[in-house]
């Protein structure tokens, strides 16, 4: 005589959310009002997890790909002035290859050109800093992640201990 119990669809994670994957940087976040943030840095740590539909033999995904992603995009965020290239209240002014120069908010910014980083983002926050890794994350991953198999692909960002956001893509392939 059967139960009547029927096993719960399985779910998989793989988690990368190791220490060494941080950054440091500068940044302004800027609220809606025009107003922002002064000029301050942020010891961010990164972490990713892949959902998975199987973790079958033949469906293995390896951890050194996505650990090597994610050392990648900290190398190019780390010691940087990070600037939202799409905030309504940013002009760049001035983009010769030695120096930046914008606004934001009003005020006037000039930065050594390897010192500063525009992203193609709308704030510097966590929120958006989640969504823009998983965007970096899903392209540099794409031949690693079998289609059907990773189901969905969570970024998570935190400023500090207990203070940060994600971003959880859904796979469709």
């Amino acid at each position: 005589m059967s139960s009547g119990v029927v096993p719960a669809q399985r779910r998989h994670r793989l988690v990368v959310a190791r220490e060494q994957y941080k950054f440091s940087c500068a940044h302004m976040t800027v609220f809606p009002d025009g107003t922002k943030e002064r000029l301050h840095g942020h010891n961010y740590q990164v972490g990713a997890v892949v959902e998975l539909s199987d973790v079958s033999f033949a469906h293995m995904i390896p951890f050194a790909p996505i650990k090597e992603a994610l050392a990648a995009i900290c190398a190019d965020f780390r010691e940087r002035v990070l600037l939202a290239a799409k905030n309504p209240y940013f002009t760049l002014v001035r983009d010769d290859g030695v120096e930046l120069e914008l606004t934001l908010c009003g005020k006037r910014y000039v930065f050594p050109r390897e010192d500063a980083l525009l992203l193609p983002i709308d704030n510097i926050a966590v929120e958006p800093l989640a969504a823009h890794v998983a965007d970096l994350l899903l392209a540099r991953l794409g031949d690693v992640l079998p289609a059907g198999v990773a189901t969905a692909l969570e970024v998570s960002i935190h400023e500090g201990p207990g203070q940060g956001a994600s971003c959880h893509v859904a796979l469709g392939h």
